[in-house]
C-alpha cells in the first residue's frame, strides 16, 4: 500500500505502531504530554518510562506544537510527541492539521528520512477518520519535497480506520 510520485512515499498499514521500521514514531499526545492508553501507551510500555518522563519535562506545550524525546528501548532516533487535544481529550481539525504540519517540520529539521503516524485524534479524541485521513494526508502532501524526509507511513489500529487513510491516500 505505497504511493509515490509526491517526493514523499506514503505508506498506509494495519498494524502495531511501535514495529514499523522508520527513522522516527510519531505519539498523538495531549498538551501536557502525559502518555496514557492508545499509541501512548503502547509507546511507553515498549520504550519504557523514561520517554514519559522526558517529555512531561518539557510540557505543557501550546496544542499543535510538537516536541522530540529519545525513543528508550524503541529501535527510532526519536519519539515526535504532537499535542493534538488538551486535557478535555477534544481535537478539531486545526489542531490536526497544525500538529501534522508541526510534525513534518520537525521531522525535517531533525535530519529524519523517515517517520510512522498514527491517526491523530482519532482514539479517546473521537475525531472522525475520514476526516482525520484527508487533513493528515493533505499536509503530507503539501510538504511532500519541501526537505529530507521522504518516506511517511500511517500506521493504523482498525479497519475502518485503515479504509479511510487508503482510501484518501489513492486521491492524487
Amino acid at each position: 500500500m505505497l504511493r509515490q510520485g509526491f517526493d514523499v512515499d506514503i505508506e498506509v498499514v494495519k498494524g502495531d505502531i511501535t514495529e514499523v521500521p522508520a527513522d522516527g514514531i510519531v505519539n498523538a499526545a495531549n498538551n501536557h504530554l502525559w502518555m496514557g492508553a492508545g499509541v501512548a501507551g503502547a509507546i511507553r510500555r515498549k520504550g519504557g518510562e523514561q520517554i514519559e518522563k522526558e517529555a512531561v519535562a518539557r510540557g505543557p506545550i501550546e496544542i499543535g506544537d510538537v516536541i522530540e524525546t529519545t525513543a528508550g528501548k524503541l529501535p527510532y532516533r526519536y519519539v515526535l510527541h504532537a499535542a493534538v487535544m488538551g486535557q478535555d481529550l477534544a481535537t478539531n481539525p486545526t489542531y490536526i492539521r497544525v500538529a501534522t504540519e508541526n510534525t513534518l517540520s520537525l521531522a525535517d529539521r531533525l535530519g529524519l528520512s523517515s517517520i510512522v503516524l498514527p491517526a491523530f485524534g482519532t482514539g479517546v479524541g473521537r475525531f472522525p477518520p475520514g476526516q482525520c485521513a484527508h487533513i493528515m494526508m493533505l499536509a503530507v502532501r503539501q510538504f511532500a519535497g519541501a526537505g529530507r524526509l521522504k518516506r511517511v507511513v500511517f500506521v493504523l489500529y482498525d479497519d475502518s480506520t485503515l479504509e479511510a487513510f487508503e482510501k484518501e491516500r489513492q486521491r492524487a
